[in-house]
């Protein structure tokens, strides 16, 4: 059978099973649909967790990004993993003993303010939509290539799915279709990697196999670093991003990763405080099998794609090059008109006398780099059920992470927003109601951002934790650590930490203060103290911080019995159960 054919076969059935699963777990009160009921089993949560965090930029983008920028791309490996060990260990059993719904709750009862729980409602729904619109990207890739239709069509598709499971079945349908999600996409990704690992340097495992030698006994990254010196582009195992850049980066992927309102809400659906952390155990394990294998992924894809189109006749090239050019995420273009493909790195200034020695007139192959890990079989020439696998595990990865980002929209809106605030008399069904309408409506944006996306998944992505860390981390740390924190403060902090970083992301991403200029690739110069928009969450956060401490300290102390709740969240004893104020 053909691969579009084992597509529709595998992702039909997968698609199936989430909807029989979001039917029989339906949600009949608001605390199943916010928290599935408080009971689920802290094994079956890290593997819902998991799927959750690994989100079609951990599967998609992940490896792609790293195959790129080679060692340059470890930030995005380090921040993530690094971040979720921050929120497992100093976050997690703290807002599990607090025992809220949300994060948006967290800080409207700990800063004692509605004012507070407002901005904290609207900074959630920022970093929810952009987080949520790299996923649609990534839904929308995988349906415009395996199963050829528009990439807009195939938004559509994952949002009726999303819609579906979210609106329907809440957290109780969304935890038990994200178990069945995880064990997709991690079998989709693990398939593949361990084919390919044979077949290039005969070992079974990914993690060992992309540091070994092949049969001509070269090591394999010693052979990628050659490939990439004869193009021009920098070897593989060195980066050339500076080291403050990195830092900021890493930092801010680590601390927006603690900030995340849609992964901080599943430590609320265990029985108890230490199920939270046994929970975050499982989760960070079963997260480790995928993060292990991404960079093994990246130098597999990166090492076969030069190896089978650099400069190699275009007319002679396999199937699936024709197929992803169709798609528009794979362009080549002909320039000096040799018929033969030549791909380099045209912006090198050093290497520009030996591409004109040989006749060419610049790159002509443009690649997205999120068809890496898609691709990645197709390039192998591995047998076309796996090629529909790993389809089938990246629209796993994207709508189990869209269905958590669409239950912290509706949650901020429903709960927060309306029963908190505006409509506090309404009853435990029409705050039901008003969750799936919030679930439903914020499908409909999720879906224009699909359709009309500011850049790949995972640059997407980095920007939501940004956001993220420049608002919800030091209100949350200094929640839990710091009794004195008043709802001055930490207002004052997240307002100016979020509008600082929103600045600066519209600014260096996408232009709109100066006419586009200062987002055109290669004027990296402007950017303050050389740090990206991908990394710059952390400078957002540091003055999150310095402000909120200033403010509180110069403003009227938190009432008592505040103080008196940050002491008892902090207290080990009772944690055998939540304590619920």
């Amino acid at each position: 059978m053909g691969v579009q054919t084992w597509t529709f076969i595998i992702v039909g059935i997968t698609f199936a099973l989430y909807i029989a699963i979001a039917i029989w777990s339906r949600a009949g009160s608001t605390k199943e649909f916010y928290v599935a009921g408080g009971g689920v089993n802290p094994i079956i949560n890290g593997m819902a967790t998991a799927a959750d965090w690994m989100s079609a930029a951990s599967f998609i983008s992940m490896a792609g990004i790293i195959s790129f920028m080679g060692y340059d791309g470890a930030v995005y490996l380090m921040g993530w993993t690094g971040g979720y060990v921050l929120l497992a260990l100093l976050l997690a059993p703290y807002l599990r003993k607090f025992g809220k719904f949300t994060v948006p709750d967290f800080i409207g009862d700990r800063y004692y303010s509605d004012t507070a729980r407002t901005v904290a409602v609207i900074c959630a729904l920022m970093v929810s939509f952009t987080y949520v619109a790299g996923q649609m990207r990534g839904v929308g890739v995988v349906f415009s290539r395996f199963l050829e239709v528009p990439i807009n069509q195939g938004v559509l598709i994952g949002m009726a799915i999303v819609f579906f499971y979210a609106v329907l079945g809440g957290m109780k349908g969304i935890t038990y279709t994200q178990v069945a999600q995880y064990c997709v996409l991690i079998f989709a990704f693990m398939v593949p990697a361990i084919f390919i690992s044979i077949q290039m340097v005969n070992n079974p495992i990914p993690q060992l196999g992309f540091g070994s030698s092949g049969e001509d006994g070269v090591y394999l990254l010693e052979k990628l670093n050659h490939l990439h010196v004869e193009l021009g582009f920098n070897e593989y195992t060195n980066g050339n991003k500076s080291m403050i850049d990195i830092i900021a980066i890493t930092a801010a992927l680590m601390c927006g990763t603690a900030g995340l309102p849609h992964v901080i809400v599943r430590f609320f659906t265990v029985p108890k405080v230490r199920d939270a952390r046994k929970s975050a155990g499982y989760a960070l394990l079963f997260i480790a099998i995928l993060y292990t294998t991404a960079p093994a992924i990246a130098v597999f894809a990166r090492t076969n794609l030069i190896t089978t189109v650099s400069e190699k006749p275009y007319a002679e090239l396999p199937e699936w090059f024709s197929n992803w050019e169709k798609t528009g995420l794979l362009q080549y273009n002909d320039k000096n008109g040799d018929g033969l493909i030549q791909y380099y790195n045209d912006t090198n200034p050093a290497y520009a006398t030996t591409a004109q020695s040989k006749g060419w007139n610049g790159n002509e192959l443009v690649i997205d780099r999120d068809i890496m890990v898609l691709a990645n079989p197709e390039i192998a020439q591995l047998p076309n059920w796996v090629i529909a696998l790993v389809a089938a595990g990246g629209l796993a990865a994207a709508l189990s992470t869209a269905a958590g980002l669409l239950l912290v929209i509706s949650t901020s809106i429903s709960h927060d927003l309306l029963k908190k605030q505006l409509m506090p008399d309404m009853t435990d069904k029409q705050e039901l109601f008003w969750a799936r309408i919030a679930a439903a409506v914020g499908v409909g944006i999720a879906g224009y951002f699909g359709i009309n996306p500011p850049g790949f998944v995972a640059a997407v992505v980095a920007l939501a934790f940004g956001l993220a860390a420049s608002s919800f981390f030091p209100a949350i740390i200094l929640g839990i650590f710091d009794k004195k924190m008043n709802m001055r403060g930490a207002i004052s902090g997240m307002v100016v930490g979020i509008l600082l970083m929103t600045f600066y992301m519209i600014k260096f991403k996408f232009g709109l203060f100066d006419g586009g200029k200062s987002a055109v690739a290669g004027l990296q110069d402007q950017w303050w103290l050389g740090i990206s928009p991908e990394g710059f969450g952390t400078v957002a956060m540091m003055v999150n911080f310095i402000i909120s401490m200033i403010v509180s300290r110069f403003t009227q102390d938190p009432p008592d019995e505040i103080q008196e709740l940050v002491e008892d969240i902090r207290i080990p004893r009772g944690s055998g159960g939540a304590v619920a104020h």
